[in-house]
């Protein structure tokens, strides 16, 4: 009986904690923003790491600043932390809630304040999805570079957490490069903004500092992003190679050539094929690899550069070469890429996607590495990738009803982000670390640069309410994980059921 007794009054204490802070939420968000019932709770508990999940203490959806600020105030009072939310179309368990918290969801703070079709910007909130945007500013002749392949869903709120890139991301960049300011609410629910809608703002680089911190410095409540006029022409070219490292080195050979494409991505055989079998976008199935190379510009920039890119591609050795012959097609290619992930889930009841980048100059070597770890983990592995700036998407494929398996796709993931630091690369370049990375983080930063981390964490929430747990391991867990070495398949999260 005295065993059970702490745990029945912790259960009390909780409940009444929940109580008193439900009771100040509602003095400024309505019966219908609040979710605190468990069924009602379920459908928030992962993100798109859905081997890992949580069922959240309580789950907010704000429509407006002025609920955010006053959601994020109480919490501070009760030192509650907070999860902030978008879609959940994150890959690295960024937005995986906790048992004792409240999940910020930023979905209902949707709308586009402004298009500024003068000065190329457009002012929209964090529930935006990334291809809305674009849809918005079609009318002006403008549109929003990066397109993350889950761009019909994700929002522009969680691309700035995560720093999302898409197919496009070798010629215009990430989303650092597209966004000029942010308004944040810092923890104790200031309103705060960082950069200008000028090409550069004045003192420290925050807004830099902001994009990628997975929700751990601030909460984004506006984004000012940059547009693009909608290129004359557009182009792209399908190439097919009998070997996978072939097409690996011609992405090499692209690029030293002076050449860069607004898109450059890879397929290998096994993407190929289940892509093509869910979208039919007319790959060639035959193919060890495919590369899709898209060119844009003026119509006399696009028609030089296209014979560039098909003499160099012939020269590496492509079996096959085709170009688009109408806008449609040109579609329906991208459509195929950007479907390949959904495309794999059909092969196998789970996949596990990796996020390392590379040198371009390696990637002939890694793919060979990640290869050689298929085999002797006797998991199979799907590669699609945007090759144009080394970013690998290795796709694992295991079966969590089998026993280990989970565990052996994390430990290949493990070693492809090995492989990724030791040829000079980094175990992220779009998906963020989460929880997923954050023992590999060990492996990258030093005691010191991760200490440095701390110290910024500390600077913004000195509490440590935000999103705590994620991105950044204690310097006593990289003690422990370096003592194991790679101590796979125990995330460093409290409250998470494994499935």
């Amino acid at each position: 009986m005295t065993s059970t007794q702490p745990h029945h009054s912790e259960r009390i204490h909780h409940q009444v904690a929940l109580h008193v802070l439900v009771n100040e939420l509602k003095t400024c968000l309505p019966d219908s923003a609040i979710i605190a019932e468990p069924e009602a709770l379920r459908p928030y508990e992962c993100d798109g790491l859905s081997a890992y999940r949580c069922l959240p203490w309580l789950v907010v959806l704000p429509a407006t600043v002025a609920q955010v600020q006053h959601c994020v105030r109480c919490c501070y009072r009760h030192g509650v932390p907070i999860v902030a939310r978008g879609a959940g179309t994150g890959l690295a368990g960024g937005a995986l809630p906790l048992d004792n918290g409240v999940l910020l969801s930023l979905v209902r703070l949707n709308r586009i304040l402004d298009i500024d079709s003068a000065n190329r910007l457009a002012r929209v909130e964090p529930g935006v999805r990334n291809l809305a945007i674009s849809q918005a500013a079609a009318s002006h002749g403008l549109y929003y570079a990066p397109d993350p392949s889950s761009q019909i869903a994700c929002t522009i709120g969680g691309n700035v957490a995560e720093n999302s890139g898409g197919v496009h991301c070798l010629k215009y960049g990430l989303t650092t490069h597209n966004i000029l300011q942010l308004d944040i609410i810092t923890m104790d629910g200031e309103l705060v903004t960082i950069g200008s809608h000028g090409l550069d703002g004045p003192g420290l680089d925050l807004l830099a500092l902001m994009t990628g911190s997975e929700g751990m410095l601030g909460i984004v409540v506006a984004v000012t992003v940059k547009l693009l006029p909608l290129p004359e022409q557009v182009q792209v070219v399908l190439a097919a190679f009998d070997d996978v490292e072939q097409a690996g080195l011609a992405v090499a050979e692209i690029i030293a050539a002076g050449l860069i494409p607004a898109g450059l991505e890879m397929m290998d055989k096994a993407t190929i094929k289940a892509a093509e079998d869910f979208i039919h976008a007319g790959y060639p199935e035959d193919a060890e690899a495919i590369l899709l190379c898209e060119l844009d510009g003026s119509a006399a920039q696009v028609d030089e550069e296209l014979e560039l890119a098909v003499a160099l591609l012939a020269g590496s050795g492509a079996s096959h070469i085709s170009i688009a012959k109408s806008e449609q097609e040109r579609k329906r290619l991208w459509a195929g890429r950007k479907a390949a992930f959904p495309a794999i889930g059909r092969l196998s009841p789970d996949y596990y996607c990796m996020d390392g980048t590379i040198p371009r100059r390696f990637l002939a070597t890694v793919l060979k590495g990640i290869a050689e770890l298929s085999e002797h983990y006797g998991l199979a592995v799907a590669n699609v990738f945007h090759a144009g700036d080394g970013n690998l998407h290795p796709l694992i494929l295991y079966n969590a009803d089998l026993p280990g398996d989970l565990q052996k796709a994390e430990q290949f993931g493990g070693d492809i982000l090995k492989l990724s630091i030791a040829v000079g690369g980094t175990i992220s370049g779009e998906h963020g670390v989460g929880i997923e990375k954050i023992n590999h983080m060990c492996m990258q930063f030093s005691t010191q640069e991760l200490t440095q981390f701390h110290a910024i964490k500390r600077a913004f929430d000195g509490r440590g309410l935000l999103n705590p747990g994620k991105a950044i391991p204690t310097l006593s867990r990289c003690a422990e994980f370096g003592a194991m070495h790679v101590h796979h398949g125990q995330l460093p999260h409290p409250g998470i059921d494994r499935f």
